[in-house]
């Protein structure tokens, strides 16, 4: 008797457990894991496919559920048009990957059956629909290809395969072989090799000319870049049933630190004649060729040359016709110059200026130039970083813009005259905005969140009248409002060296300030980025801060939103300074008369994981524990584009390398720590885990680590981000 009535005391008492762990103490949720990892209760899709079309008032968008390209209108939403039905086409097409116009806006390039390639690159089979006739045809019958892009008078298109370039003319139906040279680990024409593609931030290595004439391309020598294998597994999700029995090797070039890299080249087609023109860009050899894109005059051909430092860059103007080259724009830095900025560069239609983004001056702000190479005036001016170039309205002569303010880990966006005069804010409320413009200027989305308010998205007029709401979230505010959700609140500290740092803190939701609490600090850490930023998540850091740990988030030294200065004072050591900050983090944490000191964690992701590993060595046991996924562990191990833009060579800077090694502290690494990497890791490689692993064995230091087979940098598919999670979520409540 007395056995029965303890069992049904306990389960009462289990029952009540539970009730009180799922609606929490004043009757809300609590979240639970799979919440975030296989719910995703708390998503919120940012709006997508606002493609403008070239009246401004109207635009395209895809609907996956239905396979259709519609068209609609800016200011009321209405349906104007089914422009492409994939539904009518079953027999032809698998469905629609990506989709692209042609100039005039007749034709579309649909994408089909995509092969992921790399990070950016992928192939596919591409077909070509004409909108007025309602037929599509398949660009090729040859194999899959890449890049597929319209000539600007839509009666061809150029396109990559096997390493070669290619165009096809629409109206007579026929193919043209440009090049014949392309070979894997060898040539490339029009594509960018591995470490171009990565580390330059593009896909796309050629350029058709205004009038459709000339197809300019940077050619890639990579024969003597030295070659990274990859072991590969069956696996599951997906299954590779090659490797069924032995494992298989996938090679590819890749140039670490100091190696050499492929020796590229610019020319030029005419379609008219069939020859190609050599460019003139100079006798250097050891440089890049980060990019290559037609102005508006069919004459002129901008190529960007960058030496390998990266810290001087010229814009060359060529003839396409000669291949003669002369400098349009020289900028020099100290230290490097950021490839962020290549793209963020726009060539009037006057033929006579053009905007570029530059840091010179210790901010980035934006300049407009004559095509003489003469500088005519700087458009923005003033102690922040614009964060992104969206445009400039030419008729009204005003540039939109997104900067780092009114704080650095805030967004606004702005609009300012095309003399630098009459700045004014577009956007309303503090926290994270950036925005989507029309072709013609006239409507533009602005979409905000904060790390309170879900995201939302509003229809503007360009004289800022509101016009209608996309997207108010009033549903997802509804269903917080009915979990035990607690905020981010943003904070700042002096650290011992002077240095003031941001962050954000994530308290449980039922805090209690004379309570101590573990603290799990979480950062990515890398140059010119930031983690600790004003906008809407929540996500895994909100389950910890549901089982009582608090998170925080800081960005130190090196990393964006505060000017020139605070992000290359890295330069030359990376993971000194970062390193530094964060161990000053946990320090100032200690201090909270609500932190419990003995039990402070971090984590981190890549860059992030490499600053976990070596706070896990040069921290002197402050950190309890450490998690660090797809780590760097040694820059000798990583790509020399990335890494010499921050460090240079090993051969220049060897210190540099070896002082901020975690291979070269495993000795003094203390608390428990955690592995994780994929073995399939292109950009990362698991190479890096492997070495400090054994370094770690050696120095008998105990660890945990996680491999996932198959799995690249992202370490996804199938089942396994799920179990990614799980493992670091166990390793935190079992150490911390």
């Amino acid at each position: 008797m007395k056995i029965k009535v303890f069992f049904k005391l306990s389960f009462l008492f289990l029952f009540v457990a539970i009730a009180q762990t799922a609606l929490g103490q004043d009757n809300k949720k609590v979240i639970e894991f799979d919440d975030i990892f296989k719910n995703r209760t708390f998503y919120s899709p940012g709006i997508r496919g606002f493609n403008s079309m070239n009246d401004g008032i109207h635009y395209t968008a895809f609907d996956y559920k239905t396979q259709q390209i519609v068209k609609k209108r800016f200011d009321n939403d209405e349906l104007v048009d089914v422009l492409f039905d994939a539904g009518k086409f079953k027999e032809q097409i698998a469905y629609v990957g990506t989709y692209s116009f042609s100039k005039s806006e007749d034709k579309l390039l649909i994408a089909s059956d995509i092969e992921m390639i790399y990070r950016r690159s992928y192939k596919a089979n591409f077909y070509v629909y004409d909108v007025k006739k309602n037929t599509l045809e398949k660009l090729s019958e040859n194999g899959k290809q890449q890049l597929a892009t319209f000539s600007p008078d839509g009666n061809k298109v150029a396109f990559v395969r096997d390493n070669n370039l290619f165009y096809k003319d629409i109206v007579s139906g026929k193919e043209f072989q440009i090049t014949n040279d392309g070979k894997r680990n060898a040539i490339i024409n029009g594509a960018p090799d591995w470490v171009y593609e990565e580390e330059f931030e593009f896909s796309r290595a050629f350029d058709w000319s205004p009038n459709s004439e000339n197809i300019a391309w940077i050619r890639f020598d990579e024969s003597d870049v030295p070659e990274f294998s990859m072991y590969m597994y069956q696996g599951q999700n997906p299954s590779l049933d090659e490797y069924k029995l032995y494992p298989g090797m996938q090679t590819f070039k890749y140039p670490k630190a100091g190696d050499p890299n492929s020796l590229v080249s610019v020319k030029v087609y005419n379609i008219k004649s069939g020859k190609v023109i050599n460019v003139d860009v100079g006798p250097e050899t050891d440089q890049y060729i980060p990019r290559v894109r037609f102005t508006n005059d069919d004459a002129k051909l901008a190529v960007y040359r960058l030496n390998r430092l990266q810290n001087f860059l010229e814009i060359l103007i060529a003839n396409p016709n000669t291949g003669a080259t002369s400098h349009l724009y020289t900028e020099k830095n100290e230290r490097y110059i950021d490839e962020k900025y290549f793209d963020q560069i726009l060539f009037l239609d006057d033929n006579e200026h053009f905007i570029i983004m530059s840091e010179k001056e210790g901010y980035a702000q934006l300049y407009l130039y004559q095509m003489d190479g003469k500088l005519k005036n700087k458009i923005t001016e003033g102690n922040f970083d614009v964060t992104d170039f969206y445009g400039c309205n030419q008729k009204d002569k005003i540039v939109y813009f997104q900067a780092a303010l009114p704080n650095p880990y805030q967004r606004e966006v702005l609009q300012i005259n095309l003399d630098g005069s009459n700045m004014k804010k577009l956007s309303t409320d503090d926290g994270d905005n950036y925005a989507y413009f029309s072709a013609t200027y006239e409507y533009f989305l602005l979409n905000h969140s904060s790390v309170n308010v879900p995201p939302t998205s509003v229809m503007y007029d360009k004289n800022c009248n509101k016009i209608r709401t996309i997207k108010d979230n009033d549903e997802l505010k509804q269903l917080v409002d009915q979990y035990e959700i607690s905020y981010r609140e943003f904070f700042s500290f002096k650290t011992s060296e002077n240095v003031e740092l941001y962050g954000w803190i994530l308290k449980p939701y039922n805090f209690d300030p004379n309570k101590k609490y573990p603290v799990f600090m979480t950062q990515y850490s890398g140059p010119n980025s930031q983690s600790a930023t004003d906008e809407w998540t929540i996500n895994w850091e909100n389950y910890l801060a549901a089982n009582d740990y608090i998170v925080v988030c800081v960005d130190g030294r090196g990393t964006g939103g505060r000017g020139e200065e605070f992000r290359k004072c890295t330069y030359l050591q990376l993971g000194k300074y970062e390193t530094i900050d964060q161990i000053e983090t946990a320090k100032y944490l200690k201090t909270l008369p609500f932190v419990d000191g003995d039990r402070i964690g971090i984590w981190g992701w890549s860059f992030g994981g490499y600053i976990s590993s070596l706070c896990m060595a040069k921290g002197d046991g402050i950190f309890k524990m450490g998690i660090a996924v797809a780590p760097v562990t040694n820059w000798r191990y990583y790509d020399n584009i990335y890494t010499e833009r921050f460090m240079r060579t090993p051969q220049e800077n060897p210190d540099g390398y070896d002082d901020n090694s975690p291979l070269n502290f495993a000795k003094d690494f203390k608390g428990k720590f955690l592995m994780c990497h994929g073995t399939a890791d292109d950009n990362v490689h698991v190479q890096n885990t492997m070495e400090l692993a054994e370094r770690l064995v050696q120095a008998n230091f105990q660890f945990d680590m996680q491999i996932y087979t198959n799995r690249n940098h992202g370490i996804y598919g199938g089942n396994t981000s799920y179990h990614l999670y799980t493992k670091k979520v166990n390793f935190i409540f079992n150490n911390l």
